[in-house]
């Protein structure tokens, strides 16, 4: 670990930070296997440098950082950074004081220095593309049982996160739901997809010849936050557009379907998340949208979904 100047920082940085708050709900770390742990005041943790722009939760980066190298774990996956906005529903982030970066050998680590290197592949699985009308829409949920049903119908699935902000556990729910491979945006040397857009092109390029390698039939992919927020997902959506069979998006009510279709200027396959909670919510997105929704959750909707699915995929055409 060594002190380093302002100048040396830089996105994607490992770096060491002491906890320097009392506990609450937020006090948890992500580890590398997925499980949280209670941080206290005193712990040291390793986190990386990034930026997190979450619309109902927290808002920083790291370039935010003043003079008292004071900062703020910005996720539970640790992503450090100066918070300049958050929810007043949400207790305080985990405070953090910068106590220098973490060296491999004399050399600051940072997350491109672990990033594999493979050959260029094309891309070619088709795509079930999950978007959402904000955070914590139900993209999630929606994702791991799709992939159940694609598992069940003899595919090999791949599930993959490809912007937001890393936290490996939601790939992990893929993965318990039947996924045989998982990916997101760290795979590519990422933490947060706030990044410039070439170099979020870039990542994904590589991410995408990952997964082309993997022996798979088809990809569960999700576009974390909305494709209108700054992750990248605009960008994401444009490089697998040709693969996309089906469009799934995830609302958090019923009136931000409109909201995110107009804006977006496309058209989801299907309407799923909180705003179809109920059959109210389900009456109210067809009527205002007049698209297909569905409560993936009720278990009675599941033959209908298998349905949506086989018809977008042709899944009677395509082997394991």
């Amino acid at each position: 670990m060594e002190l380093l100047t302002r100048r040396e920082w830089e996105t994607g940085d490992y770096v060491v930070g002491e906890v320097v708050s009392p506990p609450n709900p937020l006090s948890r770390i992500e580890l590398t296997s997925g499980r949280m742990v209670e941080v206290v005041e005193g712990d040291l943790v390793v986190g990386a440098f990034g930026v997190r722009y979450a619309i109902l939760e927290a808002v920083g980066g790291w370039q935010g950082i003043g003079r008292d190298r004071m900062m703020e774990a910005l996720t539970g996956a640790g992503l450090f950074g100066k918070a300049t906005s958050k929810s007043a529903l949400l207790p305080s982030l985990p405070s953090l004081a910068y106590k220098g970066h973490a060296l491999i050998g004399e050399k600051k680590a940072t997350m491109r220095d672990h990033v594999p290197d493979a050959p260029v592949r094309e891309f070619e699985l088709p795509v079930v593309l999950l978007v959402g009308t904000s955070m914590s829409a139900g993209k999630t949920a929606s994702a791991r049982v799709i992939v159940r049903l694609l598992r069940e119908a003899g595919l090999a699935v791949i599930g993959a996160k490809l912007t937001g902000a890393g936290r490996y556990r939601d790939i992990l729910s893929m993965q318990d739901a039947g996924a045989e491979h998982i990916f997101d945006f760290v795979n590519a040397g990422l933490l947060s997809t706030v990044v410039p857009e070439k170099e979020y092109r870039d990542a994904l390029l590589r991410l995408l010849s990952h997964m082309a390698a993997a022996d798979a039939g088809v990809l569960v992919a999700e576009v974390g936050a909305s494709p209108l927020e700054p992750y990248n997902g605009a960008a994401a959506i444009e490089e697998i557009g040709s693969n996309v069979r089906c469009t799934v998006l995830a609302a958090s009510d019923p009136y931000a379907v409109t909201g995110v279709t107009s804006a977006f200027g496309k058209h989801p396959d299907l309407v799923t998340g909180l705003a179809t909670s109920t059959s109210a919510g389900i009456e109210l997105v067809e009527k205002l949208a007049g698209i297909e929704a569905l409560n993936v959750l009720d278990r009675s909707s599941l033959p209908k979904l298998k349905a949506i699915l086989t018809d977008r995929l042709g899944l009677h055409s395509v082997s394991r």
